[in-house]
């Protein structure tokens, strides 16, 4: 089975579409994170996409973290 790459824009699509009515971009550039590693980031975007009521995809998630990673955090994977 061939593993394929998360979706940065995508994951923007998604981001903005859901989570952009109750997060605003400048929430991930606060001092104060529970994002220290991409771990942690896929763990956050997992427990925060509860919020919307939506199910995403184990897919979607990676897009949304990736996207996250990319746009703010800069962290190692």
């Amino acid at each position: 089975m061939q593993a394929f790459a998360a979706d940065p824009q995508q994951g923007k699509v998604l981001y903005e579409t859901y989570c952009g009515t109750c997060h605003y971009e400048k929430l991930h550039e606060r001092k104060a994170t529970l994002v220290d590693t991409f771990a942690a980031l896929k763990v956050q975007v997992a427990k925060w996409s509860l919020q919307v009521n939506r199910s995403f995809t184990p897919a979607e998630l990676d897009d949304i973290a990736e996207y996250l990673n990319q746009s703010h955090y800069k962290l190692a994977k």
